[in-house]
């Protein structure tokens, strides 16, 4: 599966971005059966989990530091996954990645790093204050 994250660029605190994640290569028909991971990774810290969307049932995770403000949301038909990012912080400057799950093995309500092992380049969202 190849991976290919944009929407980042530089946006003032309070703005907004919508990120998104264009999937291609399945060993199934389409996106349906994979769970999809948006990560990031901020200067100087580890990489941590801020939304997952499961297959087809859509269930959802978000990190506590996100919660409110984003939203993880799936158009299979387009096999593409959104993040839509509000009320943007400087807290969420970052490198920002997709990911999906191939051993179907993601679980819900989690976002764990391990279980998505195909990832797409990132890209940045830098949020000035």
């Amino acid at each position: 599966v190849q991976l290919q994250a944009s929407g980042g660029g530089l946006v003032q605190a309070g703005g907004s971005l919508r990120l998104s994640c264009a999937a291609s290569g399945f060993s199934l028909d389409t996106l349906d059966y994979y769970a999809i991971g948006w990560f990031r990774q901020a200067p100087g810290k580890e990489r941590e989990g801020v939304s997952c969307i499961s297959a087809s049932s859509g269930r959802t995770y978000y990190a506590d530091s996100v919660k409110g403000r984003f939203t993880i949301s799936r158009d299979n038909a387009k096999n593409t996954v959104y993040l839509q990012m509000n009320s943007l912080k400087p807290e969420d400057t970052a490198d920002h990645y997709c990911a999906t799950d191939t051993g179907f093995i993601a679980t819900f309500p989690n976002c764990l790093q391990y279980v998505y092992n195909s990832w797409g380049q990132g890209t940045q969202v830098t949020v000035s204050s």
